[in-house]
């Protein structure tokens, strides 16, 4: 039985990055990193249902979205092109410390939705297929490396 997959999310270069995955370690080879992201407080596990609707759709599939944004992930995601200069910038106002009188704003709390079995295991066999296709190929690089050789 395929293993339930969870989704994680980190920055890193110029993209947010986000993955459904069985593992800490499945998302860390997926992204390429060559160290532990989630030990260095890099990556972390999400429920952001956005983001888990968006990873669940493609299981084993890096998404992306420039740093900083808001905006949905999707595999192949575009920097910004329309940056403004710093004079065209509006000025920001320094953010006031609330007093005795104040109350901080309450944040909300993030509904978490529970993913039917039916389609966890459906994201899962997605999963495998894809780490099975990028398996194969990573074989065919080394191969067409070695008969260079």
């Amino acid at each position: 039985m395929p293993k339930k997959l969870k989704t994680y999310q980190t920055s890193l270069g110029f993209f947010d990055q986000a993955i459904a995955a069985p593992s800490m370690k499945a998302a860390l080879e997926a992204w390429g990193a060559s160290s532990n992201l989630f030990h260095q407080g890099a990556a972390k596990e999400t429920d952001d249902p956005d983001i888990v609707a968006a990873t669940m759709a493609k299981p084993g599939i890096v998404l992306r979205r420039p740093v900083g944004s808001d905006g949905a992930f999707t595999e192949s995601a575009e920097l910004p092109t329309d940056l403004a200069d710093d004079d065209a910038k509006p000025k920001r106002k320094p953010k006031s410390k609330p007093t005795s009188k104040q109350r901080p704003a309450k944040t909300a709390k993030k509904s978490s939705r529970k993913t039917d079995d039916q389609a966890a295991r459906k994201a899962a066999a997605a999963f495998e297929k894809e780490e099975r296709r990028r398996e194969a190929e990573r074989r065919k690089g080394e191969a067409a490396r070695a008969k260079v050789r």
